[in-house]
């Protein structure tokens, strides 16, 4: 069925198709095009690079750039650079990285830049449904080229390294595939791997805040908030867009229900909402536009270019687009999710909920209060992964390769931040479907009522002192469903 087959083009592989590919159960194709367009910047290689040096094919690599690889020593040079570039440290990044990044790899070569021998594209497929994995340590990587992920990869696929073991242990048997010296460095030469992975944390991000506008506007009605700060006129007089968004979300999100506000004006957990949570929006749309555009390009050292029949040595693989957008995503979550934070501490206030403090059973219960500890230590982490991996540079390879955007940690650090945003995110929704079940209330309709319905069927309704651990991992995993009701 065709919703269970990815077809790779080259073009239009998008950050949704790579979460498919590395953590559902699907076949990947390759469309006929991507075959044609990497075939003939193979034949464009080659014949360049017989009549000229092309970086990496008839040179050394880094600052051994300089040097000439002699033709009889040719078919050697590009085993010795796999060799030597298999070098990563540390353990294993997870299984559905792995695959995402050969996904984004199998989509680059299909564009028609690497010059790579087009059969590595169904080798890649077959890698890919049958399930194999290469052995991918955590560091190796700076921003720069994804060499020592793609480098081990090329190894398993010569035979000469092998598969990560499968469920049962045993070794993995691959297809096989003899990677010609030439294509070494064409190979290597991409960030699959870190946009790979930003592509999984992008789309985790972009559905854990639409979850939360859901969760906001359960803590809303638990605590009987104003929805003035939501109204149009408002939002027209500072016409943000994603500040917008939010606000028209939280309008429908409360339309089936206009209790009289409590307060003449809340805390800024919900009058604030909106302006807090709007930049988060935008910053992982955006982030989700720069990762999409990275992974559909042509972004290989030295370019193959085939209407002008020649390689151009370039800086594409400079993955600085790709770093920033990330970095400035985890600095707008760690404001959204404070917000969420704020919001959980007023679920403990009885002059906000109107039962026992930390909604405990009797006066002198604990309630959730440790909720609120929790939610902190995961907020800390948040805070402490917002600091930008942009901030830091290296001078490698002797001097000749100057600088360096670590992307490659930048991924890393928001996928461990939408991790703890999870967690602290479902603190919240614990603490609002608490309260209202409590409070006996419920929003009348609509998709709030929806949420609800869906929390209140999974979370335990007991209210007496117990471990709430358990508690809030249901809540952390039913955020994708009430993510599916934003409206």
């Amino acid at each position: 069925m065709e919703h269970s087959r990815i077809v790779i083009d080259g073009t239009a592989l998008t950050c949704a198709q790579v979460v498919r590919a590395a953590r559902e159960d699907v076949t990947v194709a390759i469309a006929p095009d991507g075959v044609d367009r990497a075939r003939a910047a193979w034949r464009t290689a080659a014949e360049v690079a017989a009549s000229q040096p092309v970086y990496g094919r008839t040179t050394g690599v880094g600052a051994n750039r300089v040097v000439d690889v002699e033709w009889e020593d040719s078919d050697a040079h590009g085993l010795r650079l796999l060799r030597s570039h298999a070098a990563g440290a540390g353990p294993l990044v997870a299984p559905e990285i792995v695959r995402a990044m050969l996904t984004v790899r199998l989509n680059q070569i299909a564009a028609g830049g690497s010059g790579v021998e087009p059969g590595v594209l169904q080798a890649l497929a077959d890698v890919l449904n049958l399930g194999l994995l290469p052995p991918v340590p955590v560091y190796g990587a700076i921003g720069t080229g994804d060499l020592t992920a793609l480098a081990s990869t090329a190894l398993c696929l010569l035979g000469e390294r092998p598969w990560r073991p499968g469920p049962d242990g045993a070794a993995e048997r691959g297809p096989g595939y003899r990677l010609r010296s030439a294509d070494a460095l064409a190979f290597i030469s991409s960030n699959a791997a870190t946009l790979g992975e930003a592509a999984l944390a992008v789309a985790d991000l972009r559905e854990l805040l639409s979850a939360s506008t859901v969760v906001a506007a359960l803590s809303h009605f638990a605590v009987r908030g104003s929805g003035e700060p939501y109204a149009r006129a408002v939002q027209d007089a500072c016409p943000h867009p994603g500040q917008q968004d939010v606000a028209a979300a939280m309008r429908t999100l409360l339309a089936f229900d206009q209790p009289a506000p409590m307060r003449i004006q809340d805390p800024y957990g919900y009058r604030a909402f909106p302006q807090v949570h709007g930049p988060a929006l935008e910053a992982a749309g955006y982030a989700e536009q720069v990762v999409a555009r990275e992974i559909n390009a042509a972004a290989e050292n030295p370019l193959v270019d085939v209407a002008g029949r020649t390689v151009w040595h370039n800086g594409n693989f400079h993955t600085a687009y790709v770093g920033l957008a990330l970095d400035s995503a985890r600095a707008a979550l760690f404001q959204t999710m404070a917000l969420a934070a704020a919001r959980l501490g007023t679920l403990a206030e009885p002059s906000f909920t109107g039962l026992y403090p930390f909604q405990g059973a009797t006066e002198a219960s604990s309630g959730i209060m440790i909720l609120e500890y929790v939610a902190h230590s995961c907020l800390a982490d948040v805070r402490r992964l917002a600091t930008p991996a942009a901030l830091g540079s290296a001078v490698l390879s002797r001097g000749v390769e100057e600088h360096a955007g670590f992307s490659t940690q930048s991924a890393r650090a928001t996928t461990d931040a939408v991790a703890a945003y999870r967690l602290g995110l479902g603190c919240e929704l614990v603490a609002g479907v608490r309260a209202l079940r409590m409070q006996g209330r419920a929003p009348s309709g609509g998709p709030l009522r929806s949420a609800l319905d869906l929390a209140a069927a999974v979370l335990d309704p007991r209210v007496e002192d117990r471990p709430l651990d358990a508690d809030i991992a249901a809540a952390a995993d039913l955020l994708p469903g009430l993510a599916r009701l934003h409206p």
